[in-house]
């Protein structure tokens, strides 16, 4: 979103929502009212999911959940918008990926207007991440609310590095020194693992990139045969072929945290949000440690996103839904989301008693809290091409990593074919 436009209208819906506050709220306004929630089977749909029964005993309104993998969540959604249907009310996004696109294709309902008129007394709209709303805000428009702060970390096991005589490495040099002294010590685990599979690898691949000290784009031209971006390429692929898993260009997070948590891989550079499942049966509870991905030579410059709740353009239930959404990023419900592992967008959750006393009661969540206020404080939102065409460019650079992994191309055929399909979608906007 352009920087002067979104805080701009972050500033304004601040003082609308501040405004609102002091008008009369009835959370049974619409009792009886069903709205569909078509959620992403991720650790935070599923934390929310699981507290819905509180929001349809507080308002009377019935939750239908829609609930769907990442992609195929996503296909579901551009069917029901392309058709214009009323099908969904509610929907997760992440607009450092399809916000351009879903603002362009007016599938986003605006919610200024309800944060004008439909505001509970005690919701906090000045307490969200203000970064978070902004990243949220297009053309004046505010489309959605933030639901968690979010960015690939490396988990990574303590005692295996100890016992190999690999210390925890400071810089992206050192992380591919010791994953190769690993792969010598321990043969029989995988040393590094991240995504490899096409529209996910973009996630985890853009730290490198800009710790290479790249960028995707210049002058409406892709920089991915830049000396930075083939470095990145380079390197990011080369540990994934050398010193990950067999297959790993099918590797997305629910690979990754399985062989991570099954004590089958050393490093796995992965979302935040997959704390709870590398630690689900508490087999690594004791062994792992938590921090951003090591600087490279352009520094530490860690990638920070975060999922958004939205209500549908198209629904004829907008304000019913806009009490699921106020309910759903409201400091009670983030509160109790942030002890399932969901880390908070709210200050005043990340800054709660339960919360730091559910972090300090064991390391590796305290680990997790410090590596997260590193990317919350430095953390940049580019994954993938600034573009509304965003989703398709990820396609081409996934593409490069797999040739690479697979051994099909050099770096510069790889990056040279990818740049010529990205400056190709480029044009076009």
């Amino acid at each position: 979103m352009p920087t002067l436009i979104r805080h701009t209208t972050l500033a304004l819906a601040l003082g609308l929502a501040f405004g609102a506050q002091a008008q009369d709220f009835n959370w049974r306004k619409h009792e009886g009212k069903t709205v569909t929630f078509l959620v992403n089977n991720n650790p935070i749909g599923n934390a929310l999911v699981k507290l819905k029964p509180e929001f349809e005993k507080l308002t009377g309104i019935n939750v239908k959940v829609d609930g769907y993998q990442e992609q195929q969540m996503r296909q579901r959604l551009v069917t029901v918008m392309n058709a214009r249907s009323d099908e969904v009310d509610l929907f997760m996004s992440l607009p450092s990926r399809e916000g351009l696109q879903f603002a362009k294709a007016g599938w986003y309902a605006d919610l200024n207007e309800l944060l004008k008129s439909a505001v509970a007394k005690d919701y906090d709209f000045k307490d969200l991440s203000a970064g978070m709303v902004a990243d949220a805000t297009y053309e004046g428009k505010v489309m959605g609310l933030p639901l968690n702060v979010e960015g690939p970390v490396v988990y990574y096991r303590k005692d295996l590095l100890q016992k190999c005589g690999v210390p925890v490495p400071k810089t992206l040099a050192e992380l591919e020194a010791g994953a190769a002294k690993l792969k010598a010590c321990e043969p029989g685990i995988t040393p590094f693992v991240s995504r490899g599979l096409k529209p996910a690898a973009p996630f985890t691949f853009s730290v490198f990139l800009h710790n290479h000290g790249g960028s995707y784009m210049q002058g409406r031209q892709s920089q991915l045969c830049s000396p930075a971006g083939q470095a990145a390429l380079g390197q990011y692929s080369r540990l994934l072929k050398d010193f990950g898993p067999p297959g790993v260009v099918n590797y997305s997070f629910p690979q990754i945290s399985s062989l991570y948590r099954e004590g089958r891989a050393v490093m796995a550079f992965e979302s935040t949000n997959e704390l709870r499942n590398v630690m689900d049966g508490g087999t690594r509870l004791n062994d792992t440690g938590i921090m951003p991905l090591p600087a490279g030579p352009g520094g530490s410059k860690p990638t920070v996103i975060g999922w958004t709740l939205s209500v549908s353009a198209h629904s004829k239930n907008k304000e019913a839904a806009w009490y699921f959404l106020q309910w759903a990023t409201s400091r009670g419900t983030q509160e109790k989301m942030a002890l399932e592992g969901i880390a908070p967008p709210r200050a005043s959750v990340a800054n709660d008693t339960d919360f730091k006393k559910w972090a300090d009661e064991q390391p590796v969540r305290r680990e997790w809290v410090a590596a997260l206020g590193v990317l919350s404080q430095t953390g940049i939102s580019e994954v993938g091409y600034p573009i509304v065409a965003n989703p398709a460019s990820r396609e081409p650079i996934g593409q490069a990593i797999n040739e690479l992994i697979l051994g099909q191309k050099t770096v510069a055929k790889a990056c040279a074919d990818a740049d010529a399909a990205l400056n190709a979608l480029i044009a076009k906007e």
